[in-house]
């Protein structure tokens, strides 16, 4: 039963040691002895991976059920984020086991929150190895978009299927899709970096950015986040590089095969971006007005925070708190939404508040004529009812997730603010909070340790969309194997 799942999760280890290799060699340019920390962790990563590889390898083809999917997805991202952890905790800056585990889930799970202060003066190795864990990260969750959540109907990925026709298939074998997907995403990253370089910034911060850009991830070189590259274009870089992430990368798959009308005529992809511009329409109207701001400064400012709110990516250019209440209040509400399915972005996704729309004006127009056949569509295509089901039942999943954590954080002793928008960030996988301690210019550095395992559990179910990771400890899914 568990051979197959410990032989995968031991190629995937094996993968994260050797990709320890990356910052030890940052570490080794820039004369920092942080090196031998990521030599040792790549040896044991590397080491435990092949022990799993050789002990659990079979003459037989690998097969893996949806039971065993489950599993594998849940337990790689564990096993993943713990010894992701490892190079942070024997590194020079003395994190405790707690604070390390939660920068490396934060990290894999493209969250953005840290509990690192003083990153201008961290080592490039460890910094380095915090954009790789996103970056791995936002590969990863479009792999397992791919993989697994169709089986639950969760990502949005089998809406794709419903477009396909009998003469070309719009999604090809998950295996085959993975792979020009990655291709897609190392070349968005090279292109990124490249634009970043351009932009003003140095080769390394280029790297480590164009990483976690592409990731959607938010974790910075710098404390100041992009607000220490004032003077670049770096923020007119990022914007368009994350708006291009957290859209559905099946789409650009496409578009190579020369559909240069479904990317534009998605109607998520026309909803987010179109939320996008109300938003940024809105702050920079408030800015304008009631601030009294310069109308480029500040279009450019809510084009930046808008979308890396929206998006879950998490960068920050100023403490957008300091704007006035209607911001902080927009940025909040727009931490539920997310971009679209098959992009590298968290929270509920726009696909699933079309879909309840949907579902709304389909019920309204039943009771107006009782006799009436109506259904429910999504990109001019019906939604079975087991789509509409889980669906239903994963938005009320989430906001009963997002409110018991609120509560949790609460009892440890948060405040109000802390609690609520720490919960948020971290079932939708944005990275800030609200308020003085983990707010767009703080850290989660000085909250309890037991808030952040809370923390930690709720960027881990909003990565794997809740559901992949619930199903595994309910004990109906241990039973009748």
């Amino acid at each position: 039963m568990h051979r197959p799942v410990l032989f995968v999760v031991g190629i995937l280890l094996a993968i994260l040691g050797a990709s320890m290799v990356f910052p030890m060699l940052v570490d080794l340019h820039f004369k920092n002895q942080g090196w031998i920390v990521f030599a040792s962790c790549g040896f044991l990563t590397c080491f435990a991976g092949g022990m799993l590889v050789f002990t659990m390898s079979s003459a037989e083809k690998v097969t893996i059920s949806i039971r065993q999917g489950f599993m594998l997805t849940s337990l790689c991202w564990l096993t993943l984020s713990l010894f992701a952890s490892f190079p942070l905790w024997f590194s020079e800056l003395e994190l405790s086991f707690t604070d390390a585990l939660f920068e490396a889930i934060s990290g894999i799970t493209t969250t953005g929150s840290t509990v690192i202060v003083g990153l201008d003066s961290a080592p490039p190795g460890l910094l380095m190895w915090r954009s790789i864990l996103q970056w791995l990260g936002g590969i990863g969750i479009i792999v397992t978009a791919l993989s697994m959540f169709p089986f639950l109907k969760l990502g949005g990925m089998q809406l794709f299927k419903t477009e396909s026709s009998e003469n070309e298939k719009a999604v090809p074998r998950a295996a085959e899709l993975a792979l020009f997907i990655t291709i897609i995403y190392l070349f968005l990253t090279f292109v990124c970096t490249f634009a970043y370089r351009v932009s003003g910034l140095s080769m390394f911060d280029a790297i480590a950015h164009a990483m976690t850009t592409i990731a959607t991830g938010g974790f910075s070189t710098r404390d100041a986040s992009f607000g220490a590259f004032e003077g670049t274009y770096a923020d007119i870089v990022a914007t368009v590089f994350i708006l291009i992430s957290a859209l559905p990368f099946v789409l650009y798959l496409k578009l190579l095969k020369g559909d240069r009308v479904s990317l534009l005529a998605d109607s998520q992809v026309r909803v987010f971006l179109s939320i996008v511009f109300v938003a940024v329409g809105l702050l920079t109207l408030y800015k304008v007005s009631y601030m009294g701001l310069d109308l480029l400064h500040s279009l450019r400012q809510a084009v930046f925070h808008v979308t890396v709110i929206i998006t879950g990516t998490g960068y920050g250019l100023s403490d957008f708190q300091e704007w006035g209440s209607f911001p902080t209040i927009l940025m909040f509400c727009l931490m539920f939404i997310g971009g679209c399915a098959g992009s590298t972005t968290c929270s509920v996704k726009v696909f699933r508040y079309q879909i309840l729309f949907e579902t709304l004006k389909v019920q309204l127009k039943r009771l107006i004529h009782p006799h009436g056949v109506f259904t429910i569509k999504f990109n001019n295509s019906p939604v079975s009812d087991s789509v509409l089901l889980s669906v239903t039942g994963f938005v009320f999943l989430y906001f009963l997730t997002f409110a018991l954590i609120a509560v949790l954080l609460f009892i440890t002793g948060l405040d109000p603010v802390t609690a609520l928008s720490g919960a948020a960030t971290s079932i939708s996988n944005v990275g800030p909070g609200l308020g003085n301690t983990i707010g767009p210019s703080g850290t989660f550095k000085d909250l309890p340790d037991i808030s952040k395992w809370i923390l930690s559990l709720g960027m881990m179910l909003g990565r794997l969309e809740l559901f992949t990771l619930y199903v595994v400890i309910t004990p109906l899914f241990w039973r009748n194997r």
